[in-house]
């Protein structure tokens, strides 16, 4: 779904929360005697299970979108075996083959990207652009930050990824 220059994404789980709880409803409303004022209330939250997930979802994702042409002019191309403590709130580019995904599900995905020095977990806090697999050769852009917020190891908070065309094809 599109709004504005936006491609909105909601997860599967909001999706199919609004679903069981439609379900439910039907359920309930069969099984009521007293069906018009349980539907005042419940076709409402009904909707509510629906919006807000996809508002929040168009939020981050213009958000993300706007703050994407800063981070391809200030960000530096690294390797990842070079991104340490003291790049912490630095922007970064990082290209290399993502070989672990996690949490695509939630619209919160967790990459792991290599390039020939090394790993490095890559998180984005929205769903991303494209939809990026294992085995796909992308570019991250994005800011060096602790893994547990103030502890932990170095990771990149991503603001773009995108599949780039491998070398040699």
């Amino acid at each position: 779904m599109k709004i504005g220059n936006v491609e909105v994404k909601p997860s599967i789980i909001s999706i199919a929360v609004f679903v069981i709880f439609t379900v439910f409803l039907l359920a309930a409303s069969v099984n009521s005697p007293d069906v018009r004022s349980q539907l005042i209330w419940l076709i409402p939250c009904l909707f509510m299970l629906l919006v807000i997930p996809i508002a929040l979802n168009y939020m981050s994702r213009s958000q993300y979108a706007d703050i994407a042409p800063q981070y391809e002019e200030e960000a530096k191309t690294v390797r990842v075996k070079l991104i340490n403590e003291n790049m912490i709130g630095k922007p970064v580019r990082i290209e290399g083959v993502v070989e672990r995904v996690h949490f695509q599900i939630l619209n919160r995905p967790q990459y792991l990207v290599a390039d020939r020095s090394g790993a490095i977990s890559v998180k984005m806090f929205t769903s991303p652009d494209e939809d990026v697999k294992v085995n796909d050769v992308v570019e991250v852009l994005g800011q060096v930050i602790r893994r547990y917020i103030v502890v932990g190891d170095p990771v990149i908070n991503c603001v773009s990824i995108r599949k780039i065309k491998k070398s040699g094809n």
